[in-house]
């Protein structure tokens, strides 16, 4: 999870592209068009919106989770890899001293805690930003596609090795991790980024119980907020577009556009262009990632069924951030986690008390 909360700082917000009172929208989630502009046959347009593709993105990525979790439990028993038990309805702070693993077993890293991983995407946050504010992107260009690639490697590489030889899994997640380096369409960024969300959430939320997970969902949706009303946002938008390293699904209007390169003026320069003219929308990938994370976590402590009911609420959460963006706030910055943050809350207290 470490490597992955780099992405934590990313944008997590809405906009419904269009301009409003004059002024160009800041936005979160960067959406170049209207919020369930999703355009079928018999209207002006013959497309699907970026709505339709977030909610889509969405909605696989949690299907490849169910899959991955499935399984998960069965690995570790195979592999020796010991996880010590945790009551499902505590939330652990700071690192306590855990018994030893059985005999020939392996113990999992301790990460579980709450404290820790706060404090280090506090510092992925601060770190980020002072580099980007005192580096120029084209310095550090080079840099962050490396680190990109790896992280994208890594994460293919966990979620296949559930499924096939070590081997075979790491020439995969070598192959996609360079070809990403090498020429990044869009199509193959986004496959990559559903790939290391499921892995982000499927790995640790088998370590952290499911009430850390929500305590740890909710303190990211207060940063979330904060940082799209002191526009830390959109600058960061901003620096890491230039950089053609964006930890988010990059969302076409256009099908054609699905083999774009991460290159090209369309994206490179999303945050300056005209509302109306953007070619493509952002989802923030922690808006995928971290509801993830709390669905695998739910799974291992509660069971199945309740899940489904927590990845729905998180679904309803994220369509409920585009409805309040688009009938609410008229084009004004609308960050995406808090209503995914409160929904999935709803949903866990059920699981837990009815």
């Amino acid at each position: 999870m470490l490597g992955f909360l780099g992405f934590g700082p990313y944008p997590q917000y809405l906009t419904n592209g269009k301009e409003s009172e004059g002024k160009r929208p800041k936005t979160a989630l960067v959406v170049a068009e209207a919020a369930f502009d999703i355009q079928l046959s018999g209207m002006k347009s013959k497309r699907l919106g970026p709505v339709f593709w977030a909610v889509l993105i969405f909605v696989v990525a949690q299907l490849i989770t169910f899959g991955v979790i499935s399984r998960e439990n069965e690995f570790l028993e195979v592999n020796r890899i010991y996880i010590p038990p945790q009551p499902p309805d505590n939330i652990q702070i700071w690192p306590t001293l855990l018994p030893p693993p059985p005999p020939g077993q392996t113990p999992a890293p301790p990460v579980g805690s709450l404290g820790p991983i706060v404090l280090y995407f506090a510092a992925v946050i601060v770190v980020l930003g002072i580099a980007l504010f005192l580096v120029p992107v084209s310095a550090l260009k080079v840099l962050l596609r490396v680190i990109f690639a790896f992280l994208f490697a890594w994460g293919i590489f966990i979620i296949s090795v559930f499924w096939l030889p070590w081997a075979v899994a790491l020439a995969i997640a070598l192959t996609i991790g360079t070809a990403w380096f090498l020429l990044p369409r869009v199509w193959l960024h986004n496959l990559a980024m559903v790939l290391v969300m499921v892995s982000l959430g499927a790995v640790f939320g088998r370590l952290i119980t499911p009430w850390t997970a929500m305590v740890l969902v909710a303190i990211l949706a207060l940063y979330d907020f904060l940082a799209v009303r002191f526009g830390y946002m959109m600058w960061m938008t901003k620096k890491l577009s230039q950089s053609v390293t964006l930890p988010a699904f990059v969302i076409p209007k256009q099908a054609s556009e699905w083999n774009a390169s991460l290159r090209g003026p369309a994206i490179t320069e999303l945050v300056d262009e005209d509302p109306v003219e953007r070619r493509f929308s952002i989802l923030g990938g922690g808006d995928v990632g971290f509801p993830l994370l709390l669905t695998a976590s739910v799974f291992f402590a509660y069971g199945a069924a309740s899940a489904f009911l927590v990845a729905l609420a998180s679904l309803l959460g994220l369509i409920a951030a585009y409805w309040i963006q688009s009938a609410f706030l008229k084009g004004k910055a609308m960050p995406a986690l808090p209503p995914i943050a409160a929904l999935s809350l709803i949903a866990l207290t059920v699981v837990r008390f009815v």
